[in-house]
């Protein structure tokens, strides 16, 4: 991704760029004005549309389901791969349309194995440090959590152009959502966030720069973000995997809570704790992965040996 300086500003660029933030500004207005059953089906037509035009994408999500389930192949890996498509055409949908729904509706379509990891988390005070893959209806839990009066604190990847991404934030704050971008500023927030024993979310199955932890993933070595295990070594707040699944009822949504990962100081240099936490994470986010893979919404090279990885 290119960084603002880089960023070509000429007229075309610019006429891009705000082709780009209209589309997504009129496909929000259109998702709510829709009732879920039509809005479901438009977004399984998006999918398929998504999967027809993006070739490279859809390589390499199979590529990454291979990973999940190597005896996933022909016409299994093709529904999967399609599958991974509508679902994540669902999550922009649902997105664009949760905040116009009551809590209720929101309440009514969610279900949630072990909570409790979180009120206990904030019980003993350091806050709580949710980390997640790109997974089902991941807004669709937080807006659940500040539904449930909680003050949430997202770390997210800036997106260009910046005009989309402020329509984004705005989008995550209609939500009840704190947004913070990803990059030198992130860290201060967040440990503000737990000191005031706050909830904080990170995405963290995808290390952008390719500069973090060394671990296994899916039998094969790349890296992960170490910014989950060292800011929970560091504050002492719990750090609970979490995964939030599509279900086949219409609005349904269910969340998976585990239990928080040991993260008690061996002694033998941090550097060796946030290896030894970050690896624990990843076993947990392949189970969370593996409990339904065609909605992993992980459309980029994530390994070593994907092509385009060192671009």
């Amino acid at each position: 991704m290119n960084t603002a300086s880089e960023r070509d500003d000429s007229p075309r660029t610019r006429l891009a760029d705000a082709f780009t933030v209209g589309s997504y500004r009129l496909g929000s207005i259109a998702a709510r004005l829709m009732p879920s059953p039509i809005a479901a089906a438009t977004a399984s037509s998006i999918g398929f549309t998504a999967s027809l035009s993006s070739p490279a994408r859809r390589q390499m999500i199979q590529r990454h389901l291979g990973r999940v389930n190597p005896n996933l192949a022909g016409a299994a890996l093709r529904l999967a791969t399609q599958a991974a498509f509508d679902s994540y055409a669902q999550y922009y949908m649902e997105s664009f349309r949760l905040p116009t729904l009551s809590k209720r509706a929101v309440d009514r379509g969610f279900t949630v194995d072990g909570y409790q990891h979180i009120t206990e988390g904030l019980a003993a005070g350091s806050g709580v440090i949710l980390a997640l893959p790109h997974l089902g209806g991941w807004e669709w839990a937080g807006r659940w959590m500040t539904d449930q009066g909680h003050k949430l604190t997202v770390v997210v990847e800036p997106l260009e152009p910046p005009e989309l991404f402020r329509w984004f934030t705005e989008l995550r704050q209609e939500l009840g959502m704190t947004v913070v971008p990803l990059g030198p500023g992130a860290a201060g927030a967040v440990l503000g966030a737990l000191r005031n024993n706050e909830v904080v979310c990170l995405l963290c199955d995808r290390d952008l720069d390719h500069t973090g932890v060394d671990v296994e993933f899916f039998g094969e070595r790349t890296t992960l973000p170490p910014g989950p295990a060292t800011l929970a070594l560091r504050t002492g707040a719990a750090l609970l995997p979490v995964g939030c699944y599509f279900t086949p009822r219409l609005n349904g949504h269910h969340a998976i809570v585990r239990p928080p990962i040991p993260t008690v100081r061996m002694g033998a240099g941090m550097r060796n704790d946030v290896g030894r936490v970050t690896q624990a994470l990843a076993r947990e986010l392949e189970f969370l992965i593996r409990r339904a893979p065609e909605q992993w919404h992980l459309f980029q090279p994530n390994w070593p040996s994907d092509p385009g990885y060192a671009v």
